[in-house]
């Protein structure tokens, strides 16, 4: 009587609790992708001496540092999008400062900007971006699809 009992309870348990288990999994949901509702749009300058480029060709010159000038303002589109990691150091002895070290680093990729203007300026070149996030949320939409639940149905 006890071993069908045990029996029966046994069996009570496994269909419960692969009844509850079914219910948890026998759904579909529909996504939805959101869209923000403002997109903001950031500016970086990049600038790089002309004269210092090292090459004795002054056209050479001035492409290295056309190149250098836009890598430059990559980088501080890059400090606005992702900021910047400041780490420091300092080594007493005695009570005295002996060695003092601050370091910066950026990293990140940035997708979608654009050269809104590019020019010398002295012996300075000079590169001007723009990043509209609005193009950065349609690059990453052809990517990925950024969603929310939109609907739940349960069978």
């Amino acid at each position: 009587m006890i071993k069908s009992l045990t029996r029966f309870i046994f069996i009570l348990s496994a269909l419960i609790l692969t009844s509850a288990c079914s219910l948890v999994y026998d759904k579909h949901v529909q996504w939805q992708t959101v869209k923000p509702e403002v997109f903001p749009v950031l500016y970086a300058t990049g600038f790089a001496p002309i004269s210092m480029q090292k090459s004795t060709h002054e056209t050479q010159r001035m492409l290295m540092a056309i190149k250098a000038s836009k890598i430059a303002a990559y980088a501080e589109l890059a400090e606005q999008v992702y900021g910047q990691q400041v780490s420091g150091k300092v080594t007493m002895a005695d009570l005295l400062i002996e060695d003092q070290q601050l370091t910066a680093s950026i990293q990140g990729i940035i997708r979608g900007a654009k050269v809104v203007k590019s020019y010398p300026v002295g012996d300075v070149y000079t590169t001007e971006l723009e990043l509209n996030f609005e193009d950065v949320y349609n690059i990453y939409q052809a990517n990925q699809h950024r969603k929310e639940i939109k609907e739940v149905t349960h069978f």
